[in-house]
């Protein structure tokens, strides 16, 4: 039995030193592991010259494609980019910034195995910073919610999956994409494994606590509907705690036939009840402006050139 073909995904921001010896990596394991495949570097928008690398390394190694888009869309736009090129029947998805051993490939390929339609690789030990690391506990707490799975707390931008699976979301459109969320429309078949997550050889991270703290609201608002539940809940509570205070103003009135006194009682009450208001028509302020971009029909990413060896062929799906 033949092994399955991969595909392995690279967006690229500010990559121009590691993504030549990201490639080799990468073919090398092909070679070793006799397996069939290609790799798809796709240049979310880099100031500096990595798409020049990219044009040289595309031009020169027959299995390589090279994706320019217009501008910056963001990691995930420019992985569903990649994942819509691809011709394998496998996909694997890394950063750019060899921390992701591409020999810890063969991990994720076993961990499909049968059974499982999506394997993360997720790392033995994070270190990024207190806050950082706040920022991504937060944002998969958030991801757990917009999967509604609690493999969600493993997952990593280290994944593996069938390639069908693009089939659930072929028709997504819009500015916000998250890969993780839209895969899970497509299978609950979703597992893990422990790999080996090596320091960055160029550079720092792009995600800082702010980018991710944007990017976990991006998918509560856009992919879940736990932040109107939790604006439902807090409007209940509310209500019935003024149906307390309305009972206990009239009581008052029946038992001492005169008004309530304590008109700082009254005014932090209203206040209260104008906090909670202003809280929900917050939210749903957000979920108006999700609405409004997706009618605006914006595309995830527009690509400006693709670049190959003379022998590679296949289009964009």
């Amino acid at each position: 039995m033949s092994k399955p073909s991969l595909s392995v995904v690279v967006p690229v921001y500010q990559g121009a030193a590691t993504v030549a010896p990201l490639v080799k990596e990468v073919n090398l394991l092909l070679a070793a592991q006799g397996i069939a495949g290609e790799i798809i570097l796709v240049n979310d928008g880099s100031p500096d010259d990595s798409w020049d690398r990219i044009r040289e390394i595309a031009a020169a190694t027959e299995n390589v494609r090279g994706v320019n888009l217009l501008r910056n869309y963001g990691q995930h736009n420019a992985l569903l980019c990649g994942i819509r090129m691809a011709a394998g029947d496998i996909i694997v998805t890394m950063d750019d910034d060899l921390q992701h051993p591409p020999a810890e490939i063969t991990k994720l390929l076993a961990g499909l195995g049968g059974e499982n339609d999506v394997v993360y690789g997720t790392p033995r030990e994070e270190t990024h910073g207190l806050w950082r690391d706040l920022a991504s506990r937060l944002t998969k707490t958030v991801l757990s919610s917009a999967m509604g799975t609690g493999t969600a707390k493993s997952v990593s931008a280290f994944r593996a999956f069938r390639t069908q699976l693009r089939d659930g979301f072929a028709g997504y459109q819009g500015p916000f994409v998250c890969i993780d969320v839209l895969l899970s429309w497509s299978t609950g078949r979703i597992a893990s494994v422990e790999v080996r997550q090596d320091p960055r050889r160029h550079g720092v991270s792009n995600y800082t606590f702010r980018k991710l703290l944007v990017h976990a609201l991006n998918m509560l608002t856009g992919f879940s509907v736990l932040p109107l539940r939790i604006a439902s809940i807090i409007g209940f509570c509310f209500t019935f705690f003024g149906l307390l205070v309305l009972g206990y103003v009239v009581i008052r009135y029946l038992l001492n036939g005169g008004s309530v006194p304590g008109f700082s009682f009254l005014a932090s009450t209203i206040a209260i009840f104008s906090g909670a208001q202003m809280f929900a028509l917050g939210i749903i302020g957000e979920y108006l402006a999700r609405i409004h971009f997706r009618s605006m029909d914006r595309p995830p990413y527009v690509i400006s050139e693709v670049v190959a060896a003379a022998a590679q062929t296949g289009e964009p799906r």
